[in-house]
């Protein structure tokens, strides 16, 4: 908390340096872009926990929370010659509106703690009659205008302004899925629309971004579908920072509309296309478990979050181990109880994979693994007990510890899932680049042991953005955990690959 934090003000004071205005958002609730919303995996060790709402439980860590937080942004409000200009309570509430008084103890838990710019709630349209609480604008998001969303609120607040708090400029993208663009000339119009009408409006996103690590979320519009890496979200600044035609043209929109030339454009960093890294070095997910959090032993399988590690608190990311004894193969049935992808081996060979499909096990006397449980798992109709559990949580920490296992050399064709390393060398400064893993399957890649993000055949994305200031000059260390196939080499390019593209 105190690094996040710390990093917060620095933002907050930059922001006031380069006069910009800032909108802060504290949630507790996020966005379901952001694994769980953004709240902590914790909360779920309480079996009785409801999220977004007056439960004590829930109110104990939104106001532990907020005691740590608010204190820190109390000098950044514009009342005080900070940048802030208006704080938003929670986020999209009208779509879920579970309980009637969380929203008003939400907006009373801010002001209480001294909270004194102006207040506003933010909701798509099926949730502008249930998101708002009195003493906050009602704001709305949109993508493309309907008419009857602006007159719904001049209608309610007839003396106030009207605010797209987000603008859409383009969706996150789901694994499986196509990216998904917002042509630039669609957005201008909306833009331009927007200010004929005299609204303001905020662009979501202005500048693309990276779910790193286990951050991303998953949409359910109109499938569920977990979110990619990539956060670059058509917007008119690239992933990587770059200007895209989106940018150019709305740039002219706002000069003209304002009637005044703009400041030149900042000159852009080059990306770079280093030469291609082997991953010669191998260690089982066998060999590397010694490594893990000492294993958990139960009759019943347990949820990540609820495993005893990281003092108490759970597992939160990565992957869970689980493993068994049988005495006869047969039918093995997840009864809706994996919640993941699920990694099925016998003997330490694979089997299958399944959500909520069966999988036939023909070998008797063996030991079973598997992955994502959150209840009883069944072989022919009977429950599997006696569970030996290992959390994978892919830590910084666990990484570095990988360095002092026994890699090996490797020969024909490697066993999985497994650790493959290899070393990138950038002479001088490092410049961005893009990671492209053609050839593999599903996993993750750890560049100097920090968790640069997820990879998956299945697409769409082709190709992982690595920032420049993640690498050294000299030599890097490249770790990668991979679940089922892999070709040994990683690619570097100086240009994203996102995928085969649909408009919206």
């Amino acid at each position: 908390m105190s690094f996040t934090v710390i990093f917060f003000r620095a933002f907050l004071q930059l922001a006031s340096e380069l006069h910009l205005w800032v909108i802060l958002r504290p949630g507790p609730f996020i966005g379901s872009d952001l694994d769980l919303g953004g709240l902590p995996s914790w909360l779920l060790r309480d079996p009785e926990m409801k999220l977004r709402s007056t439960y004590p439980g829930f109110l104990a860590a939104v106001n532990t929370y907020f005691d740590k937080l608010i204190p820190k942004m109390l000098p950044f409000q514009f009342k005080k010659g900070g940048p802030i200009i208006a704080v938003q309570v929670e986020n999209r509430y009208g779509s879920y509106a579970e309980d009637g008084n969380y929203m008003m103890y939400i907006k009373e838990a801010l002001v209480d703690r001294g909270i004194t710019e102006a207040l506003l709630t933010a909701d798509e349209h099926n949730g502008l009659k249930h998101g708002g609480v009195k003493g906050a604008l009602m704001t709305f998001n949109l993508q493309k205008i309907k008419a009857d969303e602006i007159s719904y609120l001049e209608m309610i607040q007839p003396s106030s302004p009207v605010l797209v708090t987000e603008l859409w400029t383009g969706r996150g993208d789901g694994w499986g899925g196509l990216h998904h663009t917002f042509p630039v000339e669609d957005l201008v119009a909306v833009v331009r629309e927007l200010l004929r009408r005299g609204l303001s409006i905020n662009l979501y996103m202005f500048s693309g971004g990276t779910n790193f690590g286990f951050m991303g979320g998953a949409s359910d519009t109109p499938t569920y579908k977990s979110l990619v890496t990539s956060y670059d979200y058509d917007a008119p600044l690239s992933e990587g920072g770059d200007y895209t035609p989106k940018f150019h043209l709305f740039r002219d929109l706002l000069s003209n509309f304002n009637n005044e030339i703009l400041p030149d454009m900042p000159p852009l960093h080059r990306k770079e296309e280093y030469e291609a890294v082997f991953l010669y070095q191998h260690l089982s997910l066998w060999d590397a478990l010694p490594f893990t959090h000492e294993p958990f032993r139960s009759q019943l399988p347990v949820n990540m979050e609820n495993l005893p590690v990281n003092n108490g608190n759970g597992q939160g990311y990565g992957y869970t181990l689980y493993e068994t004894t049988i005495s006869t193969g047969g039918s093995l049935k997840s009864e809706g109880h994996v919640k993941d992808r699920a990694l099925v081996f016998v003997n330490r060979t694979f089997i299958g994979s399944f959500y909520d499909r069966n999988v036939e096990l023909a070998v008797p006397d063996e030991k079973i693994a598997h992955v994502g449980i959150v209840g009883d798992i069944l072989l022919n109709h009977t429950p599997l007990r006696d569970f030996t559990i290992y959390s994978l949580d892919m830590s910084p920490a666990f990484i570095d510890g990988l360095y002092q296992a026994q890699w090996k050399t490797v020969q024909n064709t490697p066993s999985f899932p497994s650790f493959f390393q290899g070393r990138l060398f950038v002479n001088g400064y490092p410049s961005d680049t893009f990671m492209k893993l053609p050839n593999w399957s599903k996993g993750v890649v750890f560049v100097n042991g920090q968790n640069i993000g997820r990879y998956w055949d299945t697409g769409p994305q082709q190709a992982l953005y690595l920032p420049g200031p993640v690498l050294n000059s000299g030599i890097n260390q490249v770790t990668v955990f991979e679940e089922a196939e892999a070709d040994l080499k990683i690619q570097f390019e100086d240009s994203p690959d996102l995928g085969m593209t649909v408009d919206i």
